[in-house]
């Protein structure tokens, strides 16, 4: 198969299809890559895992802060459709807000080092960072406004007060083994329930 990107015809449209699945098989790969090595991981791993060549890669992201912002814009437009399909899927709210909360600890380990690649571009981080409120606050504030709304959690919480406390409790568990992030979100979220 061509992958140039050149075509005639009716060929051209599916090669474009083909390219955005890839395109997110990629990011994908990456994001899985960095959870488990960092952003820092080589180019070689991440096409490996993605099952492409690196040629690929560097196609789509030309420099490694491309492939970072890509990766986190991919995975918070993840996270932000998964809002509504959890609460229509779980049985009850304070579930899809727990699994939703899941989702974000996953988000925020794959975003860690982010920081670091782009400190020299503080616009861009704060483009980023702008981005992530403007997607992710609305999501979790409707999950915590359909459990109050059930009587299922206090009606008190805030959206960016809880956000921002799961990702204080994420801070620090790459550096220490015996530190489980996660357990402790699920006893924040468990905590938010009504007695």
């Amino acid at each position: 198969m061509n992958d140039s990107g050149e075509g005639t015809g009716h060929a051209a449209r599916p090669k474009r299809a083909d390219a955005r699945r890839n395109k997110e098989t990629l990011l994908d790969a990456a994001a899985a890559v960095f959870v488990t090595s960092g952003v820092e991981a080589p180019v070689r791993d991440i096409a490996a895992k993605a099952g492409v060549g690196m040629g690929t890669i560097y196609r789509h992201f030309p420099t490694r802060a491309d492939l970072i912002i890509a990766v986190y814009r991919h995975q918070i437009e993840a996270c932000a459709e998964a809002g509504p399909a959890l609460l229509a899927s779980c049985a009850t709210s304070h579930a899809a807000l727990g699994r939703w909360i899941n989702l974000f600890v996953d988000f925020l380990v794959t975003k860690h080092g982010l920081a670091a690649v782009l400190q020299s571009d503080d616009a861009g981080f704060d483009a980023l960072h702008a981005y992530f409120l403007e997607r992710l606050l609305p999501v979790c504030a409707q999950l915590l406004e359909a459990a109050a709304v059930a009587g299922e959690i206090r009606p008190d919480v805030d959206a960016y007060e809880l956000m921002r406390g799961v990702g204080n409790l994420c801070i620090g568990a790459d550096h220490d083994p015996r530190y489980d992030a996660r357990r402790l979100v699920e006893l924040l979220i468990a905590g938010l329930r009504r007695p």
